[in-house]
């Protein structure tokens, strides 16, 4: 046997050798995906088929579009990422079924060079890694991703050489050390690809479990189709609270669903969502990234002792690296001091790891470390997200970070009670009165005492008698702000916008209760639906064409969350409605009379925008009245939190700063005079903010706000003449 037969001989089985381990890994991965819950129907080999097909799509148009947001490395994965398949093939065919051609050679030329190439820019990068990539064994990888390639490279050339020359270049200690590369880069990128513990699989198993999200993701409606682009699919899954044998949220890491726990797994520690997150910013103790390795932790089983990257911000010690670990039958949070009944709370005791047992007898391997941890997770983790999306929108996997923590928080409240601060008044009030303020619901129009509000059910009945078929225009959905002496202004000023536009609507009045929205984010889901079917039974009533709300919250939980209980409306939000009314013709403005109020910055409530996908509604109105407009850094998708969402308010974590205070932050950068705002809470949470000493705090004025002062009334804007008959002070508002 000459050296080039041996050579290649060797080369055959390491790749087979390679590809037989990583088989053996990837049913170890899979089997530890399958400990969650699995899916109300079996897929059948059929829909499996036409789901792994989808990756390629996905992978070059959905994913893409997110990795593409920072060029550098959208162009380093395209040539690493794409070479190394590409090669990876190539040596199957050439090396490993020995079908030795020149073409084929020059294809793995290319593709190992376009690999090399990249991993050039990946070295580059991980000379001075920015402080949100996960160090450890990632900082190898360059290394791997070189060695490798280049290692390829020499040894196909003699694929397209002369027999002599190639010979020369890949043979003797040469082809040795070159063999040696490959099998490196074998190990590095195939083998701990599929490693089957956390502590086995290398810095590329999210490769693996990130190709098989793409294909089995929970929320499908995300991706394009040859059709039709993506939709922003943002609402919450439903529980099955009649259901009895289903857990009521997330309490250990098997009770996620088995989608999930592939997608905590495709994790590639880019930090991106690190980045974005408001809490972290803020130094509140909740990291995206860090939360995403812990569930991965809990897995796999073991402790989170290896991971490399910004841990939970906070100086407390109980977060340092290596003091959590878990395990899928263990309590993800343990012992929480929120849990009910007040001054009764539970004890947080250290978590046992034990080596579980399977049928048998024999301990299973997801469980073999035996130590104690305090938890995998710590309560203030989970109720610090605002569950504002901004990580969801910038993970290039595409991981739901929110539904994971949502799930977890539904656990602590609706199995212990074990919601912090506030929040157990908010609950408690909304049990009993249908509002999280505990007010009586008729105390909701105390605001519009004088503007004689239509109710619904009058206007239908005198519609009825006098045998007139037609709906409501608009049904004004007033929101919990309507409790809200600062909100009663806005609400105030959009009913002077709608009877200018001779808008034919009405309000269900004491007929109204919360639409649920923050009782759903508190993890209170048995609250929200009985709030939700309360609110679609009433509704079910009434005709009218459409919602409208001043809330983005409400907005979302009508529009996109009703739906999965039978309640599906054409819901707008008032800046959108506006602008509809503004292009019908039906609106006067005058924005003149804003000239001296100066510039204005737009500041996009994640409610409207990242869950819902409205952006150029308020900016159309704005540029409608004149306004200079001054894009703050962090704007539309990438738009910074106020702070006021997910129940964050009232559960109240504490952290090194506001965020509020860093939104106004932003505003003030800008240099604007004015924050225009479309959202109760982003008002509560700006207008709460101390500017330095010496500076003068921009004003924060609603849009609809804005639009009152510009009108010009022509008339009449009613057919009721006291209908209209609004005080000449609400044209001035916050002036």
């Amino acid at each position: 046997m000459n050296e080039t037969v041996l050579r290649e001989t060797v080369l055959s089985v390491l790749i087979f050798a390679a590809l037989a381990l990583a088989a053996i890994g990837a049913v170890k991965r899979i089997g530890m995906w399958r400990q969650g819950r699995a899916d109300a129907t079996s897929m059948s080999v059929g829909e499996l088929i036409a789901s792994l097909a989808k990756i390629p799509r996905r992978y070059g148009v959905d994913l893409h579009h997110v990795v593409a947001r920072d060029r550098y490395m959208a162009n380093t994965h395209v040539a690493t990422g794409g070479g190394f398949v590409a090669a990876a093939l190539l040596m199957v065919v050439v090396y490993g079924f020995g079908i030795d051609s020149a073409w084929l050679g020059g294809l793995l030329l290319l593709a190992s060079g376009a690999m090399f190439g990249g991993a050039l820019f990946v070295r580059r990068r991980r000379l001075d890694p920015p402080a949100r990539l996960s160090r450890g064994p990632w900082m190898r990888l360059p290394k791997s991703l070189l060695v490798f390639s280049a290692s390829l490279f020499v040894m196909s050339l003699s694929l397209v050489l002369p027999e002599g020359v190639g010979g020369m270049i890949s043979g003797g200690i040469v082809g040795l050390v070159l063999i040696a590369g490959i099998a490196w880069g074998l190990w590095e990128m195939v083998v701990s690809m599929t490693g089957g513990g956390s502590r086995t699989a290398g810095p590329m198993k999210h490769a693996f479990a990130g190709a098989l999200h793409l294909a089995f993701h929970r929320r499908p409606a995300r991706f394009s189709t040859r059709d039709s682009a993506g939709i922003r699919d943002s609402a919450l899954l439903p529980l099955d609270l009649s259901n009895p044998e289903a857990p009521l949220g997330v309490g250990k890491p098997s009770d996620f669903n088995w989608r999930q726990l592939l997608g905590f797994d495709a994790c590639v520690q880019c930090g991106r969502c690190e980045a974005v997150c408001p809490a972290f910013a803020a130094g509140q103790p909740l990291n995206p990234k860090k939360l995403i390795q812990d569930m991965v932790v809990g897995m796999a089983g073991g402790s989170d002792a290896a991971y490399a990257g910004s841990p939970y911000p906070g100086d407390e010690p109980k977060r340092a690296v290596g003091q959590h670990g878990g395990g899928p039958q263990q309590e993800i949070v343990g012992a929480s001091p929120y849990a009910r009944p007040a001054g009764q709370a539970a004890s947080s005791g250290p978590i046992q790891i034990k080596a579980a047992q399977d049928a048998s007898g024999a301990k299973s391997d997801s469980d073999k470390l035996i130590h104690e941890f305090k938890v995998l997770v710590e309560p203030e983790t989970l109720w610090a997200c605002t569950t504002c999306r901004a990580c969801v929108e910038e993970c290039p996997m595409m991981i739901e970070h929110v539904d994971a923590i949502v799930d977890m928080r539904r656990h602590m409240t609706l199995e212990h009670g074990a919601t912090p601060g506030k929040g157990v008044e908010v609950l408690d009030n909304l049990i009993a009165t249908d509002n999280p303020g505990g007010f009586a619901l008729e105390a909701r129009l105390h605001w519009a005492a004088d503007l004689n509000l239509p109710r619904i059910a009058e206007v239908q009945a005198a519609r009825e008698a006098a045998r007139d078929p037609r709906p409501v225009e608009a049904l004004l959905w007033l929101g919990d702000g309507a409790f809200d002496m600062r909100n009663q202004r806005t609400l105030r000023t959009f009913v002077q916008v709608l009877r200018a536009a001779k808008v034919d609507f009405a309000i269900l009045g004491a007929e109204e209760r919360d639409s649920g929205d923050v009782a759903r984010r508190l993890g209170d889901e048995a609250t929200f639906q009985s709030l939700a079917k309360r609110n679609i039974e009433t509704l079910s009533h009434y005709r009218f064409a459409r919602i409208i709300t001043c809330d983005p919250h409400s907005f979302h939980v009508l529009g996109r969350e009703y739906a999965a209980f039978g309640g599906d409306y054409l819901v707008n939000h008032h800046t959108s409605y506006m602008n509809e009314l503004l292009a019908a013709g039906r609106l006067n403005l005058d924005g003149g009379k804003l000239t001296h109020l100066g510039s204005v910055t737009w500041h996009d409530p994640c409610y409207l925008g990242r869950y819902n996908g409205e952006f150029e509604a308020p900016r159309t109105l704005l540029a409608a009245l004149g306004l200079e407009v001054r894009e703050m850094e962090r704007s539309g998708s990438r738009s910074r939190c106020c702070g006021g969402g997910g129940g964050a308010p009232v559960t109240d974590i504490p952290g090194k700063q506001r965020i509020p205070d860093m939104r106004m932050g932003d505003v003030r950068e800008t240099g604007a005079e004015v924050v225009a705002v479309g959202c109760p809470q982003c008002t509560a949470m700006l207008e709460g903010v101390v500017a330095p000493a010496g500076e003068a705090e921009p004003q924060v004025l609603d849009l609809a706000e804005l639009m009152a002062r510009a009108l010009v009334l022509t008339g009449p804007s009613s057919s009721d003449p006291k209908a209209s008959m609004i005080p000449q002070a609400d044209t001035e508002v916050a002036a």
